[in-house]
């Protein structure tokens, strides 16, 4: 089951022994200063390294089909947000394929610009890092590769959905990180963890 916008109710667990997913405080208070931090770098890396062709071309096709540069602009935009929201949707499918039958879940919104997945189940390391990982590895790591193998208007667009995916998942490559440097014994349950 999938709960919008509202929490699930927890299970019973003894929160003495759980340790909290982050130790420092004030790196869980200030957690979404360094999402943020890493989200801008991301979205502007491709400007600072001087390969921003792939967004210039997937704008300049579009140009090419529209003769009025006004309306090419509208329908550049369009195309953008169409792009950046089925990115993201297909990103927070790939989060819910790993565990739907596993669990019940809840989809909350944080009044930032994410939307949180939280799983009401206890998850070992292996699968607590694919369901972080998958949108990383199926929108952003496999595009780039395929499109290693591509050139033109594929390619281009293989590198913008990477990109986008980059930006949307900036939480999520911190968690998986944070994951990696846990023991393989770890459980994790809401934002704890535990050793088996």
């Amino acid at each position: 089951m999938i709960s919008w916008f509202k929490s699930l109710p927890e299970k019973d667990i003894d929160y003495s022994e759980w340790s909290p997913f982050i130790k420092s405080t004030w790196i869980r208070r200030n957690f979404m200063k360094f999402v943020y931090l890493l989200m801008g770098i991301l979205f502007i890396s491709p400007d600072f390294l001087k390969y921003n062709n792939f967004k210039n071309q997937i704008s300049n096709t579009i140009f090419t089909f529209i003769n009025n540069s006004n309306l090419a602009y509208i329908a550049s935009a369009l195309c953008n947000i169409l792009i950046i929201l089925t990115i993201y949707f297909l990103h927070e499918f790939l989060h819910i394929v790993v565990i739907y039958k596993k669990c019940d879940l809840s989809i909350t919104y944080n009044g930032g610009v994410f939307l949180w997945i939280t799983p009401n189940a206890i998850m070992p390391k292996r699968q607590f890092w694919l369901y972080m990982t998958l949108p990383i590895i199926g929108l952003s790591i496999a595009p780039s590769i395929i499109s290693a193998f591509m050139n033109g208007y594929l390619k281009s667009l293989l590198l913008y959905i990477c990109w986008v995916n980059l930006v949307i998942a900036s939480a999520d490559i911190i968690n998986s990180i944070l994951i990696l440097m846990k023991p393989n014994n770890t459980l994790f349950y809401r934002g704890y963890y535990r050793h088996e």
